[in-house]
């Protein structure tokens, strides 16, 4: 079923985006609440009438999600994370935490925006996520995802030596 968002919904679209969803979702969620039109000939008219009228509006918002979209291009982020054996976190790692990274590096971004494959990340390495401000604006934002811990120091090869100098030392 094709719906006309109403406003911004997290996982779905932005406002004034055509999505197809479930009709269950449509009827039993979306449209009681407020959030959404279905996609009738005569609401399609209306939404260009509404997105005509708004072009300047448009391109001002436009004009500011690239600005932001030039600052995620220099800004590089890398998120500490407990890792257990191997590269496998403890927990997990979605676009609240990546948000709240990005807000630290100096840009502000909703975590509504920001989209990750998987919603959730739960090993370390490089990953990207989408983010798109805009129905016009996306940007794939790659960052890291690291362990937190220092690395663990090679304590094993010294007691070796010293097991093998102590049979000597018997003998």
């Amino acid at each position: 079923m094709d719906i006309i968002l109403k406003k911004d919904v997290e996982n779905l679209g932005l406002e004034f985006d055509t999505v197809s969803v479930k009709p269950g979702y449509a009827r039993n969620f979306l449209i009681p609440q407020g959030y959404a039109l279905l996609a009738t000939p005569k609401n399609r008219a209306a939404l260009e009438t509404t997105l005509e009228a708004r072009k300047e509006e448009e391109a001002k918002l436009i004009a500011t999600a690239n600005g932001v979209v030039d600052q995620l291009k220099k800004t590089s982020v890398t998120i500490p994370a407990k890792v257990g054996s191997g590269d496998k976190l403890f927990g997990s790692i979605n676009n609240a935490d990546l948000s709240a990274a990005l807000e630290k590096a100096g840009v502000s971004v909703e975590k509504k925006y920001i989209k990750i494959p998987g919603n959730t990340i739960k090993r370390t390495g490089r990953v990207t996520a989408n983010i798109r401000l805009h129905r016009n604006v996306e940007y794939n934002f790659e960052f890291d995802i690291v362990s937190d811990a220092p690395p663990a120091p090679q304590a094993p090869a010294a007691p070796k030596k010293e097991q093998a100098a102590a049979p000597s030392e018997e003998a």
